[in-house]
C-alpha cells in the first residue's frame, strides 16, 4: 500500500500586529479561484477572545464553523497546552481533506517548539515559515530594525531575554522574511529597513508587503524548510535556557508579556475614547484588538485594530439590533420574528450590541492603559442621554481609516 504524501504546511509567524491575519485572508481569497488547492487554517491567538475568527467570519472567506477552520485561543501554540491542541488541530483539518495547511502564530510565538513539532509529525511536511515584520515599528521603536540585534545580545548578557530576542529569533527561524506595511513608508526607509534584517538570517528572502499582497502560488511552490540550518540555533537555545533556568521560551510571561480582556455591553463615549488614545497609549502597550459601539455610531459594529502607536478602524457590520429598530428596511413579519429570535439571550437594553477587546502588552503598565479605556464607557446619565436621542461629540474620522 503507498503511504500517503506528507500535507504541505506554511507558517505565518510574526509579532503582534505585524499584519498576519491580513495576510491570510489575502490568500484565502486567492484560494478560491485555484480548483485545486483547498486550505486548512490553524489561527492561535494569546487571548482567550477569537478576535481573528470573528474577523474571518464577518469577512466571509471562511467560516469557523468549516472543518477545515481551528482556533487555539489563550496561549502560544508554542507551549505546552499549545502544542498538544495543535495536534488536535492538524488531525481535524487532515479529515476535512485539505491539501495545504496555513498556520497563522500568536505574535508572542516562538519559532523554534513549533518547528520540532512540525518536523516530529510524520503526517506534515514544513514548507514556508514567513516572518511577518511591521515596518513602521521598526523604523519607530527600533532604529530602522538596526538595534534589535545588540539589545538582544545585551538581554543574553544579562541573562534575560525580551522583546528584541523574540523579534530577532522569529527572524532567524524563518526562509521568507516580509516586512509589512511598506505603503506607510518611503521606499529609503524600507531599503534602510531590509538591510538592517538581511544580516539576521542571509538564508532568507526579505520582500516587501502591503495588504497581504503575497501571490498565494508562490507560497505554495516554496521548497521544503531546511531544518538543518537552524538546528544549531535551536540547540543553543536550549541549552541557554537550561542554564539560566528557564522553563521555556515558548510563552508570552517569558517576555514580560501579558493580555487582558475589557468586556462590556455599555458603549465608549467617543470623546475619552479619543483622549485615551491620543494621550495615554505608550510603547508598552503592543497590541489591541476588538469590537466595539459608539453612541454616536449605534447601528455599526466597529473593528479596533491597534498596533504601537497606530490604530485602524473599519466598519465589519450592523449590529442585529439595529436591523430591527430600523423601520425603513420594512422587513416581514417572519423576519423580525426571526431577528427577534437571534437576539434572545442578549442585554434587554442594549441588545447584540457590546464592546469587547484584548489589550496585549508590557505587565507593568497594562492595568493602568486598561482601567483608562474602562473609564471610556458611558456613563449611566450618558446611557440615558443616548436613548433620547442626545448628540455626541465624535473626534473619530467619519471615513474609517487607519490612523497614526
Amino acid at each position: 500500500m503507498t503511504q500517503a504524501q506528507p500535507l504541505q504546511v506554511t507558517v505565518l509567524n510574526g509579532f503582534l500586529g505585524a499584519g498576519k491575519t491580513t495576510l491570510l485572508q489575502s490568500l484565502l481569497v486567492q484560494a478560491r479561484s485555484l480548483p485545486d488547492v483547498r486550505l486548512g487554517v490553524i489561527v492561535n491567538e494569546m487571548s482567550q477572545l477569537d478576535v481573528d475568527g470573528s474577523i474571518l467570519d464577518t469577512s466571509e472567506v471562511l467560516s469557523r464553523q468549516d472543518a477545515r477552520f481551528v482556533s487555539i485561543p489563550a496561549g502560544s501554540i508554542s507551549g505546552a497546552q499549545g502544542l498538544e491542541k495543535f495536534a488536535q488541530a492538524v488531525a481535524q483539518v487532515t479529515e476535512a481533506g485539505v491539501s495545504h495547511v496555513l498556520i497563522e502564530t500568536s505574535g508572542s510565538t516562538h519559532p523554534w517548539p513549533l518547528l520540532e513539532a512540525i518536523r516530529a509529525h510524520k503526517g506534515l511536511r514544513l514548507h514556508g515559515f514567513l516572518s511577518v515584520v511591521d515596518s513602521l515599528t521598526l523604523a519607530q521603536d527600533h532604529d530602522f530594525g538596526r538595534a534589535i540585534v545588540p539589545q538582544a545580545s545585551q538581554n543574553l548578557a544579562a541573562g534575560r531575554r525580551g522583546i528584541e530576542n523574540l523579534l530577532a529569533e522569529q527572524i532567524m527561524f524563518s526562509n521568507r522574511i516580509l516586512l509589512s506595511k511598506m505603503d506607510r513608508v518611503d521606499s529609503t526607509v524600507l531599503r534602510t529597513i531590509a538591510e538592517a534584517i538581511h544580516p539576521i538570517n542571509r538564508g532568507a528572502d526579505v520582500m516587501g508587503m502591503q495588504w497581504g499582497n503575497i501571490r498565494l502560488q508562490d507560497v505554495l511552490a516554496m521548497p521544503p524548510y531546511d531544518h538543518d540550518r537552524v538546528a544549531q540555533l535551536g540547540a543553543e537555545l536550549r541549552d541557554w535556557g537550561k542554564e539560566h533556568d528557564t522553563s521555556s521560551m515558548a510563552e508570552a510571561s517569558d517576555y514580560h508579556i501579558d493580555s487582558v480582556v475589557i468586556s462590556d455591553p455599555r458603549p465608549f463615549h467617543p470623546q475619552r475614547l479619543w483622549q485615551v488614545y491620543n494621550h495615554y497609549l505608550g510603547t508598552g502597550i503592543y497590541r489591541s484588538k476588538g469590537f466595539f459601539w459608539l453612541p454616536s455610531r449605534d447601528k455599526l459594529q466597529l473593528l479596533w485594530n491597534q498596533t504601537a502607536g497606530s490604530v485602524g478602524l473599519e466598519v465589519v457590520n450592523y449590529w442585529k439590533i439595529a436591523t430591527l429598530e430600523d423601520d425603513s428596511l420594512n422587513l416581514l413579519p417572519e423576519e423580525r420574528a426571526e431577528m427577534r429570535r437571534r437576539l434572545e439571550g442578549q442585554s434587554p437594553e442594549f441588545g447584540d450590541r457590546h464592546c469587547r477587546l484584548t489589550v496585549i502588552g508590557d505587565r507593568d503598565g497594562l492595568d493602568a492603559f486598561a482601567e483608562a479605556v474602562r473609564e471610556c464607557f458611558c456613563t449611566p446619565e450618558e446611557v440615558q442621554a443616548w436613548k433620547a436621542g442626545a448628540v455626541f461629540e465624535d473626534p473619530w474620522p467619519k471615513a474609517l481609516v487607519g490612523l497614526e
